[in-house]
């Protein structure tokens, strides 16, 4: 199952951590991927639950970059080398906008991860979550700009509202 969504899961989790980049060197980089890339499987295997889901996803496409680029303003250089940047067709924004929600809510990533328990997802696949719910230090740091509510405040709210619905119809609006 894993595999379907592969393509949207890497293409979102690098245009997140483009957006948002690590602070430091090779090493923040690498921890600040795993936090995106964590954040953006949950995100994906709750956006598209079953197998079908996955399916229909792969045929049509997630919709690409567009709109996160001009509200994150890192839509510079696109232009220059479409091929160079072949690879955000592959973003979807539900996805990109959920994981941004879950990088800045701790609480929110926990019920998150939870109602995976739910999915077809993880089922004969043991999925850990540890940098996303449970960040050390040296996590926080590299991906300071990755966690920062405020700056993954515009692409966290273009879909939170169905995160919440999806996570629990009625659940109030996290401030």
């Amino acid at each position: 199952m894993l595999a379907d969504l592969s393509p949207l899961i890497a293409a979102t989790a690098q245009w997140l951590t483009r957006a948002y980049p690590a602070s430091g060197g090779a090493l923040a980089s690498a921890l600040c991927e795993v936090q995106a890339r964590q954040a953006v499987t949950v995100a994906a295997w709750l956006r598209y639950p079953t197998q079908m889901d996955a399916a229909l996803v792969g045929m049509a496409g997630p919709g690409g970059s567009d709109r996160l680029d001009w509200i994150a303003g890192a839509d510079a250089g696109a232009e220059a080398d479409p091929e160079a940047y072949a690879w955000r067709t592959w973003v979807d924004e539900v996805v990109a906008s959920w994981a941004a929600c879950l990088l800045t809510d701790p609480e929110l990533a926990r019920l998150a991860v939870a109602a995976l328990a739910d999915g077809g997802h993880t089922t004969g696949t043991p999925a850990e979550f540890r940098r996303l719910v449970a960040p050390d230090a040296h996590d926080r740091q590299a991906a300071a700009l990755l966690r920062h509510p405020d700056l993954l405040a515009p692409v966290a709210e273009l879909h939170q509202e169905r995160l919440l619905d999806r996570l629990g119809p009625g659940r109030a609006l996290i401030a």
